[in-house]
């Protein structure tokens, strides 16, 4: 097997993987920002164990230049998480997970103003119709769903504005790579959720049937730790335009998972909108991969 296609199937298995996540979430019954914890604590165990026994070693100099931005997104991975896990508990994860992916959107617009790149026609055409996909997924005239549907969506679109604030801040990082950049980042959250989790009612791990702790246990270290791992050693040996067309499975996957496996409901509407946002999304990355 070539190393093109071992990445591409590395980097397939992971965003499916991703996709499945919601299953294991809605399995554990802990506030969003103590299950944000131990998922970073896990992830960070699992990925550093890993470049300790790959002997992969950071370069000091680099973390010590870009601390503050480490620290930044990480904290910002860390309140994505919660905002994310948060939206599942009020609305579908199909509808938690399109608004979640707006934040590539978000990205488009901001990027002019932070880094002072030109917005292209294809651009603004991609922001256009996927705002148009957003309103046809909130269901502006019809929330079935009521408030906590709607209440949902704010929370899956808040996750989008701090995933896309990681994305923002990984572009200004160029001194510490991939994998070691993404340990860093979950050191720096479970620094921020530690605290936060202390002034918000604390820890209820005691309490946790067997199940849950299964689910955790898979969230932390399959989902986060080895999932990392093979996006970033996959991302090495792939093209732009590979790894923005893969990308999009794991969308695929959660609202798969959302309406065959979970049974939950969705409409037309908001089937519509979710194939505008990810198509849309998908083409203004291509343009530039």
């Amino acid at each position: 097997m070539n190393h093109s296609l071992r990445a591409q199937l590395m980097l397939s298995a992971s965003m499916a993987i991703f996709g499945t996540l919601s299953i294991f979430v809605r399995s554990i019954p802990l506030a969003s920002g103590e299950l944000a914890l131990y998922r970073a604590v896990l992830a960070a165990l699992l990925v550093g164990g890993y470049l300790l026994l790959t002997r992969q070693k950071a370069g000091l100099s680099g973390i010590r230049r870009e601390l503050l931005l480490l620290l930044v997104s990480g904290i910002a991975m860390g309140l994505n998480w919660i905002l994310l896990f948060q939206a599942y508990r009020y609305t579908t994860v199909s509808v938690a997970t399109l608004s979640y992916y707006f934040a590539p959107v978000i990205v488009t617009i901001l990027s002019p103003v932070l880094f002072r790149e030109r917005l292209t026609g294809r651009q603004i055409v991609c922001f256009v119709m996927s705002t148009v996909g957003l309103v046809l997924v909130i269901g502006v005239t019809d929330l079935s769903g009521g408030g906590a549907h709607l209440t949902g969506i704010l929370f899956g679109l808040g996750a989008a504005v701090f995933y896309a604030t990681v994305i923002l801040l990984n572009k200004s990082i160029r001194n510490v790579s991939g994998i070691h950049r993404t340990f860093f980042q979950f050191l720096s959250a479970i620094a921020v959720l530690i605290p936060y989790v202390a002034c918000t009612g604390g820890c209820h791990l005691a309490g946790m049937p067997p199940k849950a702790w299964a689910c955790l246990l898979v969230v932390g270290l399959i989902h986060t730790g080895i999932t990392y791992c093979m996006y970033f050693s996959s991302l090495k040996e792939l093209t732009g335009q590979e790894a923005s067309i893969l990308s999009y499975i794991d969308p695929l996957v959660a609202v798969a998972v959302s309406v065959l496996v979970l049974h939950e409901p969705m409409t037309l509407s908001q089937l519509a909108g979710g194939l505008l946002i990810l198509g849309f999304t998908l083409w203004n990355e291509l343009g530039h991969a």
